[in-house]
């Protein structure tokens, strides 16, 4: 456990005047998970609800005892109208992670462990809510639809809704239509530098879907896979086949922080959030996704060598002493470049060090994704991973590290990130 006096767990926030303010994770909840378009009888508000209430059940709380709501990356789902149909008492806090997509769920939770040791609120719900079904999908939207009958639409200009947006304007023309096609760019730099090959990501793609195989939660978990079948699947953006993606999904989960005080009152096993970080590099913008104005070294890794140093430290752990990771992965290819980042192997070494077995449960130096991550059980912006973490040091997880006391959870490589230190208590 960490002394008192400790640095909050955002990596920059004031320090901690009582251990028994603490921030611990007490609770988790999920919804089924579905493929894309699966979900048809609720809508993605009603999902995020049903999450926050499955994990104040697992608790052992109710909505009387929250007063803090978080999420990230433009949810869609408004804390305020969640607190009103959860009927809480009163809401003290409520942030929004401003770190785009995926990036920013190891945010959420540092802001609601933060809000916890400052005092700002006693009982804080991290979720997040993703119906890819009921939303617009890439390819169709507007500007996109088939054609109709009728007269033609009269052609205007639409200025972009953001700054995003009018980024990818300039890269769109040349054919960079979507991240798997940004992100194989920087897969294929990888390679020419360092010698990265297929199998080696293919290797991240058919250990996490064999740690699928044992969640009955997984969307792929009925579905085995081998290192044949990855190299059949077909070609989406060189080098990414269809199994190096992620998948799409609806679905919603949460997770429940109060304090180490509280905590101790409660039936369920707490985790304690040793630190948290998050942040950029220096001109690294919304990442390789609308940017390649960087240092070679920048652009082929994960962009999160600066949040690792600082996690690090934060936790006063080094990274063999993590004995599971959760590491997010919307590409196969992008957890070999977080590996690297995050100081499990050096630069260039992700892939061999996920063909030498590493991340394979139960006898992996390192268990990854022991969930199916991304990529085999859901795509749930990277907050399942958080979820996951939370079962490992629970001892309740369908691919259980033996005595695992640390756990590593990371947000979405190639955008600004975030990542946090879990352990038991």
């Amino acid at each position: 456990m960490a002394p008192p006096g400790r640095r909050s767990p955002g990596g920059g926030g004031r320090a901690v005047s009582a251990a028994g303010r603490r921030a611990c994770v007490v609770g988790v909840g999920e919804t089924r998970y579905a493929r894309w378009g699966g979900i048809t009888d609720a809508s993605e508000y009603h999902l995020a609800v049903e999450a926050v209430l499955a994990a104040l059940g697992d608790a052992g709380l109710s909505a009387d005892d929250v007063d803090g709501l978080a999420s990230f990356a433009e949810d869609r789902n408004d804390a305020t109208f969640m607190a009103a149909d959860l009927g809480l008492p009163e809401l003290r806090y409520a942030s929004m992670s401003w770190l785009p997509g995926g990036g920013g769920a190891c945010a959420a939770v540092a802001n609601a462990a933060m809000a916890i040791e400052t005092g700002a609120a006693d009982v804080v719900v991290v979720f997040r809510s993703l119906c890819q079904g009921q939303f617009r999908r890439f390819g169709r939207g507007p500007g996109n639809l088939p054609a109709q009958e009728g007269p033609p639409r009269i052609p205007h200009v639409r200025r972009a809704h953001s700054l995003l947006e009018a980024h990818v304007a300039f890269t769109m023309p040349f054919g960079m239509f979507s991240p798997p096609i940004a992100y194989a760019m920087v897969l294929q730099r990888h390679m020419h530098r360092f010698g990265t090959t297929a199998e080696h990501m293919g290797h991240v793609a058919v250990t996490t879907r064999a740690h699928a195989a044992r969640n009955p939660r997984a969307v792929m978990g009925g579905r085995p896979m081998t290192m044949d079948d990855y190299f059949a699947s077909r070609m989406v953006s060189e080098p990414f086949r269809l199994f190096d993606c992620c998948l799409e999904n609806d679905g919603a989960c949460a997770v429940v922080l109060t304090t180490a005080e509280r905590a101790a009152d409660l039936d369920t096993p707490d985790v304690e959030v040793l630190a948290g970080a998050q942040g950029t590099l220096q001109g690294f913008g919304h990442g390789q996704y609308s940017n390649v104005s960087m240092a070679d070294d920048d652009y082929t890794s994960a962009g999160a060598r600066t949040v690792a140093a600082r996690l690090w430290a934060a936790a006063g752990l080094v990274p063999g002493d993590v004995d599971v990771a959760e590491i997010y992965d919307h590409f196969s290819g992008l957890v070999l470049l977080s590996l690297e980042d995050f100081g499990f192997c050096g630069r260039g070494e992700g892939g061999p060090f996920a063909a030498s077995g590493a991340l394979s449960w139960p006898d992996g130096a390192l268990p990854t994704n022991t969930h199916g991550g991304s990529l085999s059980e859901a795509y749930i912006h990277g907050l399942n991973h958080v979820v996951e973490g939370v079962r490992q040091l629970r001892g309740t997880s369908t691919c259980q590290v033996a005595g695992a006391e640390t756990c590593l959870v990371t947000s979405a490589a190639g955008v600004p990130t975030s990542a946090l230190v879990l352990g038991r208590r």
